[in-house]
């Protein structure tokens, strides 16, 4: 008996290219018939242009489904519809009562009195001392004159007038005078009562008169400037009126008019600063604090409803119109001014309809589902019941046309 020997590595090599051979063939075919025919696509494309939008169909309601609802009525009338603009506003220091306080004279700070940034100062009240040598020469030159025995001269009057310019006080001019001595020393006072918002100056501190020793601010009075978007920019006026409110302070709001409108738009934030003056004698106003401005820039009489009567989807607002006996109609409206808790109705009711103010989600609802059930709801269901009944004919056709094959079947066998 001979042995047949089997080259088993090439049996399996061709048995695995055949069914990789098969596998490639099956799915190429399953591709061809997962792809849509074009006209398949044209009928989706049809079909989903032809869904038809959500409407809304006038509806009627019993009296206990109307309280289920929370139904509510209102009569439509006019009323005075003014357009608001809220606007940022902002604390600052009145640029009118600030002070910057310099010398005349060049020399060093010999004492500070007023050290801290943010300290009140009164009128009058000491600030610093400077160290002057060109106020000693001036001093000294004009003790020299008056020490002559002739009588005043023009160059004596010259001398006195310079220590003025320099920054001398009529009252320190006279104590030279009275001491026959120079005083090197030049106190520096406040010019007017205020807040150091601004201190340049320490202990020892060079100084001549381009360096600003300190800046007071008078807080008695504050500017408020609010920021108004472009799109209103133009009907911002001198003189319109505002309600400030600034709650961090702990005021109530306030009245002002607006004093002064900047002719410049910002090129960063696209808004006008408009600026109000505001009395602050109790200091609760800080510069810095945020606030809110209300304008009133329009009032007109005009019909308008509570902002809850309207349904408003983006593209269409629409109110609900009862006309007695439990009817409503959804009507169509135009909206203009929009208020915190009303809205101004230009077009689509009459002075005197009664319509819905509350529950009108709830109704509107019932509206839209009525009137998609009315468009297509109920003929689906009767075609639905149609194909049910179709369903056992066309089983039994299938089991009658099965028989004759199951017969040869038997006869065959």
């Amino acid at each position: 008996m001979k042995k047949i020997s089997i080259a088993w590595p090439s049996v399996l090599a061709g048995a695995l290219v055949a069914t990789v051979l098969t596998s490639a063939i099956f799915i190429a075919k399953n591709r061809e018939s997962a792809k849509p025919q074009v006209g398949q696509q044209n009928n989706s494309l049809s079909q989903k242009a032809s869904i038809p939008k959500a409407e809304r169909t006038a509806i009627s309601i019993e009296k206990s489904q109307a309280a289920t609802l929370g139904l509510s009525l209102i009569t439509v009338h006019k009323q005075a519809v003014s357009e608001q603009l809220r606007a940022v506003a902002t604390v600052v220091p009145d640029e009118s009562r600030l002070s910057h306080i310099h010398t005349r004279v060049a020399g060093w700070i010999e004492k500070l009195y007023v050290s801290n940034t943010g300290e009140t100062v009164k009128a009058g009240q000491r600030l610093a001392d400077i160290f002057s040598q060109e106020l000693q020469s001036s001093q000294v030159e004009y003790l020299s004159l008056r020490q002559g025995s002739g009588p005043a001269s023009v160059a004596l009057d010259s001398g006195r007038k310079r220590l003025l310019v320099l920054g001398m006080a009529e009252a320190d001019i006279r104590a030279i005078e009275q001491a026959g001595k120079p005083n090197p020393i030049m106190p520096i006072y406040a010019p007017r009562s205020g807040i150091v918002v601004h201190r340049g100056i320490s202990t020892g501190t060079a100084v001549d008169p381009s360096t600003e020793l300190m800046t007071l601010a008078d807080l008695s009075t504050v500017w408020v400037r609010a920021e108004i978007p472009e799109s209103a920019a133009s009907r911002i006026q001198t003189g319109t009126q505002a309600r400030l409110d600034f709650p961090v302070s702990g005021l109530p709001p306030l009245m002002a008019n607006v004093e002064f409108v900047d002719p410049v738009l910002s090129e960063r934030t696209r808004t006008l600063k408009v600026r109000f003056s505001v009395r602050n004698a109790n200091g609760q106003l800080r510069p810095g604090i945020f606030g809110s401005a209300l304008f009133n820039l329009s009032s007109r009489l005009s019909l308008s409803v509570p902002r809850d009567a309207v349904v408003d989807t983006g593209e269409t607002q629409v109110v609900y119109v009862a006309h007695g006996q439990g009817h409503f109609e959804p009507r169509t409206v135009r909206l203009g001014i929009r208020q915190s808790d009303r809205i101004e109705i230009l077009d689509g009711l009459e002075e005197g309809d009664s319509i819905v103010a509350s529950g009108v989600f709830l109704l509107d609802s019932e509206s839209r589902l009525r009137a998609s059930g009315s468009a297509g709801g109920h003929s689906g269901h009767g075609g639905t019941t149609n194909a049910a009944k179709k369903a056992p004919t066309s089983t039994a056709e299938n089991s009658a046309a099965e028989k004759p094959e199951h017969q040869g079947h038997g006869g065959g066998q």
